[in-house]
């Protein structure tokens, strides 16, 4: 059985496309920025990238706070840290899997 989305579904969809991965890595660098400011420095409008915030936002990767007329948008860590003790986890579990076939190979060799 297929368990429903969770948080961690959501932050590797969100961190799955490399303009909304620049955007984090430039919110990371400055601390917070606008989609006008993040536009700027990317090949798409600043629709495009208030939509790609939205997507960040729902996963909990970035909150925005109104300063005026302005979103100002900055990094929540936390999310990122649930996904990646996830995939650590996952590492983990992969990596024992692997011991127990690479054991039962080396026996079938004997």
């Amino acid at each position: 059985m297929i368990e429903e989305r969770g948080p961690v579904d959501d932050v590797l969809l969100a961190l799955a496309d490399p303009v909304r991965q620049h955007i984090l890595r430039v919110l990371i660098n400055e601390g917070n920025g606008t989609a006008t400011k993040l536009a700027a420095e990317l090949p798409v409008s600043r629709q495009a990238v208030a939509k790609h915030l939205q997507v960040l936002d729902r996963a909990g990767l970035v909150t925005g706070n109104r300063s005026g007329r302005e979103v100002q948008y900055e990094v929540q860590p936390r999310a990122l840290d649930e996904a990646a003790r996830w995939m650590a986890g996952m590492a983990t579990e992969w990596h024992y899997r692997l011991q127990v076939i690479k054991r039962l190979a080396e026996t079938q060799e004997e």
